[in-house]
């Protein structure tokens, strides 16, 4: 089967993270959330996958290549611009003109069952089915009814205020039948959400809802982002760690370092040549990235240290993202999720 992958975004709402490094590689527990996504593809049996490149796309592209790394084959649709999510699709349409595929964004984070996703689109002889989650805020996302036989009834893209009547949302992951091309013109910029779904119900086409207790969450902003790593750390989400697990809820990798005087917390991922030294503090819901240090007497707590970031002694950083290469200076306190620019080598916060 085939499937496409949608990492062509800026992924704006997680600046300064994604100055220097397009959203699908920012990692989740030092991996790219993309990575995740590949894997659960494969896992589902879907060998064929498709990726749209636009916003430092190279560096996806020189990260997983041609994916047969991880059993698949990966074939890139190079942008010269955004053309939508629907727009992006028809480009390649030629891809997917034999067979129902399914589309799915490369900064979600989800252990959906795919398998059983597409057999229920198949069930229901859909023309396109939205997998759909019951979130807390609906107004980030788009929203739907269904009736008692599971098709959508009304759709409406990120409501405000007392528009929003229902809290069901689009998780943004699609399964299609080829037919779905005639619905997408061709060259202009164009969006599911708004634009082919509202056609659907116009025409009174097949569309059909699959609503999933499954994990499931759009990396996009700053505080989303934290919590999805506190939901791996915590189990709540199907999702394998790049490291073994030396005591419960603390995975490492190799060659760490950690001086007898250190604490450890839970739950802790750290990486491969990690340096804990005398006094420092891990502490719960953390996150350590390769090649990194958390020098004497520093504490890292709720916090998130990219690939080779140093927390330099004395220091105390709290519900933060450290970005990639970045030395928190002595004697800082950094609290509340403000971010260390990893355009500046050293930074110091109170």
């Amino acid at each position: 089967m085939k499937a496409m992958i949608l990492a062509a975004g800026v992924g704006s709402r997680l600046d300064p993270l994604t100055r220097n490094v397009p959203k699908p590689l920012v990692p989740i527990i030092n991996r790219p959330v993309m990575e995740y996504l590949v894997e659960l593809l494969k896992k589902h049996g879907f060998t064929d996958i498709m990726v749209n490149l636009h916003y430092l796309g190279d560096q996806i592209e020189a990260y997983f290549g041609d994916g047969s790394k991880w059993g698949v084959n990966i074939h890139w649709s190079r942008e010269d611009r955004l053309w939508g999510d629907a727009g992006s699709v028809k480009r390649v349409e030629d891809f997917f003109k034999e067979d129902t595929f399914v589309v799915i964004g490369g900064d979600d984070l989800t252990d959906m069952d795919l398998t059983r996703l597409v057999k229920t689109h198949k069930e229901k002889k859909a023309l396109a089915t939205i997998a759909l989650s019951l979130v807390d805020d609906p107004s980030e996302y788009g929203i739907v009814l269904m009736n008692e036989d599971s098709r959508i009834t009304r759709f409406l893209e990120k409501p405000k205020g007392e528009v929003i009547f229902s809290n069901t949302a689009n998780t943004g992951v699609y399964v299609f039948e080829p037919e779905i091309f005639e619905l997408i013109p061709r060259g202009v910029f164009y969006l599911f959400g708004k634009q082919v779904f509202p056609m659907l119900l116009e025409q009174r086409l097949p569309l059909y809802g699959h609503l999933t207790a499954a994990y499931w969450r759009d990396v996009g902003n700053l505080k989303i982002y934290q919590q999805t790593h506190q939901d791996v750390l915590q189990g709540r989400v199907n999702a394998p760690l790049p490291y073994r697990e030396v005591r419960k809820y603390v995975w490492m990798g190799d060659n760490v370092e950690i001086d007898d005087t250190a604490e450890i917390g839970y739950p802790v991922a750290i990486g491969n040549n990690v340096r804990i030294l005398a006094g420092a503090r891990v502490l719960e819901n953390t996150v350590i990235g390769n090649n990194c240090a958390v020098e004497e007497g520093a504490t890292v707590k709720d916090s998130i240290l990219w690939d080779g970031a140093v927390v330099m002694r004395n220091t105390h950083v709290e519900r933060c993202v450290v970005g990639k290469d970045c030395h928190v200076k002595t004697n800082a306190a950094i609290f509340d999720g403000i971010i260390v620019n990893p355009q500046r080598p050293e930074v110091a916060s109170g």
